[in-house]
């Protein structure tokens, strides 16, 4: 099973998450998202490089690590989970879960 095919499975299982991924796209990023969104956020050191290369200089948005937003989380790096075993999957949603609660806690406290 895909990479793609193992989060489906994990997300839509009885008793999961509840997630859907249908519908969802994704895209490079642009130079113009710098100043167009408020959060650019990349799951790992190697994509966060990426980004600071892309951002243009005059750019208000600086690009940030999602698990900046995970507290008690050390590293930094999101896994790949298809390589974290049977729990892999899991165990990444995990850290997306917490960061997400970290990012909306930020979000409502700088509105």
């Amino acid at each position: 099973m895909t990479a793609r095919g193992r989060t489906r499975a994990v997300s839509k299982r009885a008793g999961g998450r509840g997630y859907s991924f249908e519908g969802q796209r994704s895209r490079q990023v642009k130079a113009e998202d710098f100043n167009r969104f408020d959060y650019l956020l990349a799951m790992d050191s190697y994509n966060l490089s990426h980004l600071r290369r892309v951002k243009p200089p005059e750019a208000r948005t600086p690009p940030r690590l999602f698990l900046e937003f995970a507290d008690g989380v050390i590293d930094r790096n999101v896994p790949d989970p298809y390589y974290g075993g049977a729990r892999g999957f899991d165990d990444v949603l995990d850290l997306i879960e917490l960061a997400s609660e970290g990012l909306l806690a930020e979000i409502r406290a700088n509105l």
